[in-house]
């Protein structure tokens, strides 16, 4: 066993057996290589990561390999998820050199950090006209010691490099016209068969989805809806979307959403219920309804843990020879568990034929919805009742099949910036769906969060896990400041306990305590640190691929203006911002979280206060929870915000203008579809 045995990280335990000798990230192997002179091999890679667990079988566990590697290099492997300020870094710096980036993530470094060599997955051997790693570590050996000052002077440049481009501030002047062109770069991405943006391979891009929602609300022209509903029901149908087992996998390898990699992030499926939930609260679709209790299904099967919190991910793979094989079938195994009537209906409707869609193994299929139950019906001349019914008794059976399978690895890892994003994402779906389980699950995350993941003076640790929280506990990363704040006001807004705003409170004060810049504005991703490229300070915004910490801190900063009702917080939003404002214009897509703040800042929150006595939920606040309405904030009352009108009684404004009180649920429901709304 290497020194990886003592890791706490899933990924790095798992490449403990082999021979290469690992150190993880820290200053210790740094000092090796500058003690002897070696370039060091960095791995970046995570235990989600099909082809990290390649690349390990074919090249980290040859006994060659790993002699060549201990002899001329120091190693060090990385937990993308774990140490994510380190990913992102030399993601990039691999990325200036190469032009693409992913994972295995496999960077050569000088002994101070800097990059001068990269690639992604290489093979074992030469194959395809592209080298193979064994030619390749060789060559970059030969380059390093006989090239020594000229690997240094690229080195430094690329460090220079980027190290500007980590900081993706520009100020510019705030606008609606940037909301209007983000939202037309948005509608010239779209695909219009199949729903989502761009061609394949296809990402689901949730905040795109809520960015448009909001554009529909306010414009009231049909397009955006038609771009954000037709990508949530093309996702649903697809393979992407786990047709047994719920949940999402990460992407989409073709244009129509079947074929997925099947790896699990419950950062995606975080930001995929909040969209769901949100378009069914707008639209009413049932299938978005079915699609967010897949999600709830999944993440309380198998993320879920007893005392609060959700683990981080789900496996592609229980091995490195198969493709899904856990989440695929064939004609006989579908057979051999569903009755002959089941599987004629089985098959049409989620398309399990001889030939299917895994190029590892042809008769492997990956089930997607491709027909409805009316064209099954009269496919098979019955009533549309039957098989309905016949669907359902499949699914238990293939779902109670598949269970017995040996299934993916699940890492149970607690990120705080995750387990925020799920716990705001159930708390959203305990309301429109009316599931108080999920709120329960929810709150009691959030209170775990507080509990074991943060530090006084310090802010919210990255990863809660055993061993004592300090000062030292780093990483100190804004994602997770910014997620638990959100994921706190909410809570404030579901449940009216004071706490929950003192903590968001508490935590966005740090959050400017010890991540703003002070001279150009808008937020650092982390803590100042030295070690390798972390001396280099970045300021995110792309969405990439999930929310950029800046636009969510904004976000928090003009909701906090709004429940605490200091306006020194909507200041500071607005900087943040300004700081942006001349760099997101190209990014359309990938701006879509910066564009919803904007949305906020510019169009005004519409602020809902409920003065409800019914615990824990009662109809008035239950109404404001689950009433879609753009730009929405709550605020839970004890006392009645109109003189002389007793609770239960609500006051919806928009901008400068109130609504008349309302004092029943269906009068505040009216009001929340149609006061202030422009169109």
């Amino acid at each position: 066993m290497n020194r990886l045995a003592q890791a706490a990280s899933a990924y790095l335990t798992s490449a403990a057996h082999q021979p290469v000798h690992w150190y993880s990230w820290g200053e210790e192997a740094f000092e090796q290589a500058r003690a002897g002179n070696r370039p060091v091999l960095l791995d970046i890679g995570a235990v989600w990561c099909h082809w990290c667990h390649v690349m390990d079988g074919e090249s980290y566990e040859d006994p060659e390999v790993a002699a060549f590697l201990n002899e001329h290099y120091v190693c060090i492997k990385v937990d993308r998820d774990e140490r994510p300020d380190v990913d992102a870094r030399y993601q990039r710096a691999v990325q200036a050199l190469t032009g693409q980036g992913g994972w295995p993530l496999t960077a050569f470094l000088t002994p101070q950090g800097e990059v001068f060599y990269g690639g992604t997955y290489f093979p074992p051997d030469d194959r395809f006209g592209r080298p193979g790693f064994r030619t390749v570590l060789a060559r970059v050996l030969e380059i390093y010691t006989g090239q020594r000052e000229q690997v240094e002077k690229s080195a430094r440049e690329l460090t220079q490099h980027t190290g500007a481009a980590m900081l993706e501030h520009k100020r510019g002047q705030l606008s609606e016209q940037l909301i209007v062109s983000g939202a037309e770069q948005m509608a010239r991405l779209f695909d219009w068969r199949h729903g989502g943006f761009g061609t394949a391979p296809k990402f689901p891009h949730p905040a795109a989805v809520q960015f448009l929602l909001t554009r529909w609300w306010d414009i009231g022209a049909p397009w955006p809806r038609e771009v954000a509903e037709k990508t949530l029901a093309g996702m649903a149908r697809g393979g992407m979307y786990d047709q047994i087992g719920g949940g999402f996998h990460r992407y989409s390898v073709d244009e129509r959403w079947i074929v997925p990699h099947f790896e699990k992030m419950a950062s995606d499926n975080a930001e995929l219920l909040r969209a769901y939930v949100q378009a069914y609260a707008a639209w009413k679709v049932p299938q978005f309804a079915e699609t967010a209790e897949g999600i709830v299904q999944w993440a309380m099967e198998v993320l879920a843990h007893d005392g609060g919190g959700f683990g981080a991910s789900q496996d592609a793979d229980v091995g490195i020879n198969d493709d899904g094989d856990y989440f695929t079938w064939t004609v006989d195994e579908a057979r051999q568990v569903l009755s002959a009537d089941e599987f004629e209906v089985a098959s049409r409707r989620w398309d399990i034929g001889p030939s299917g869609d895994m190029h590892h193994d042809p008769s492997r299929n990956v089930l997607w919805v491709a027909r409805s139950v009316e064209a099954i019906a009269a496919e098979l001349k019955v009533e549309p009742s039957q098989v309905e019914v016949l669907i359902r008794s499949a699914h238990g059976k293939l779902k109670a099949a598949r269970d017995a399978r040996k299934a993916p690895f699940v890492d149970r890892t607690l990120y705080v910036n995750w387990n925020a994003m799920m716990a705001e994402a159930f708390l959203e779906a305990s309301a429109v769906l009316e599931r108080p389980d999920c709120r329960e699950f929810a709150l009691k995350t959030m209170e775990k969060l507080w509990t074991d993941g943060f530090v006084p003076g310090q802010g919210m640790v990255h990863r809660i896990g055993p061993g004592p929280r300090s000062a030292a506990a780093g990483p100190w990363l804004l994602d997770d400041q910014v997620q638990a704040a959100s994921a706190f006001l909410t809570a404030y807004e579901h449940t009216g306990q004071g706490e929950w705003l003192d903590r968001g409170r508490e935590l966005t004060d740090m959050m400017l305590a010890f991540y703003w810049d002070e001279h150009e504005g808008g937020f650092f991703d982390s803590r100042e640190q030295q070690l390798g490229y972390l001396g280099s300070r970045a300021k995110p915004i792309q969405d990439a691929p999930t929310n950029s910490p800046n636009a969510v801190a904004a976000m928090v900063l003009l909701r906090l203006a709004v429940l605490s009702g200091d306006n020194a917080f909507r200041v500071r939003a607005q900087q943040t911002l300004e700081a942006f404002a001349g760099s997101v214009g190209q990014l359309g897509l990938h701006a879509a979280t910066y564009l919803r703040a904007l949305d906020m800042l510019l169009n005004g929150e519409s602020k809902i206060v409920v003065a409800d006595t019914t615990t824990p939920v009662g109809p008035l606040l239950g109404t404001a929870l689950r009433t879609y309405r753009a730009r929405r904030v709550v605020v839970p009352s004890t006392k009645s915000p109109v003189p002389g009108v007793l609770p239960p009684v609500a006051l919806v404004c928009a901008g400068t203008a109130c609504a008349a009180p309302v004092t029943t649920a269906l009068e505040l429901r009216e009001t929340l579809e149609s006061f202030g709304r422009r169109r």
